[in-house]
């Protein structure tokens, strides 16, 4: 019997993903390559299971997909129903965020001597297909939203380490910190090897 098509593409993002780790590069160049695996696999909208996209009406949804054994990554569906968005926060992992459906907004900030935390830029939208990346060397506090108000979006993450068990933090706009292990939506992932 053959598999569906989707866990074949994801079973090959992480295989791959997983040989580039393996070569245990510097940080610039797991990126730079793992931002191409990523455009790959989120060029295709035929390969998330369903109940890895159903949104939630009051806030958005973190769906593992796939954790590493060795905890090197992890890889997550983002669900943003209508208009939600998250706290400003930080992730403390090197992080790749590739665009699956519909459209949403980041937001980078960056600390002021006072340790006041402003808004860097003009916010970037990510569109269908398009990926980008945070990690404490580049960038790692920002704040993301839905760009839509009126349908869901969805992303997919992928993050070096099993982001659910990274003790990370939410901002103020003084800066000041409350640190929390986001979890995860679902119980388990898909079992993309069967």
């Amino acid at each position: 019997m053959s598999e569906p098509l989707g866990l074949d593409r994801l079973r090959r993002f992480v295989n791959e993903l997983t040989a580039l780790l393996e070569r245990q590069l510097e940080e610039s160049v797991i990126l730079d390559n793992g931002l191409v695996l990523l455009q790959q696999l989120v060029e295709h909208d035929d390969w998330l299971p369903a109940q890895f996209a159903e949104p939630h009406p009051e806030h958005y949804l973190q769906y593992l997909l796939h954790a590493d054994s060795l905890q090197r990554f992890s890889v997550v569906s983002f669900v943003w129903g209508p208009g939600q968005r998250t706290p400003v926060h930080d992730h403390r992992v090197w992080g790749m965020i590739g665009m699956l459906r519909g459209a949403e907004l980041g937001q980078r900030f960056e600390r002021q001597p006072d340790g006041a935390l402003l808004p860097l830029g003009e916010p970037l939208r990510l569109e269908r297909g398009e990926v980008e990346c945070v990690s404490p060397t580049i960038g790692d506090i920002h704040q993301v939203s839905n760009a839509f108000e009126d349908r869901v979006s969805i992303s997919i993450h992928v993050y070096g380490g099993n982001i659910g068990t990274v003790k990370r933090a939410v901002y103020q706009a003084d800066g000041s910190e409350k640190l929390f292990i986001s979890g995860y939506s679902n119980t388990s992932p898909p079992n993309i090897w069967i």
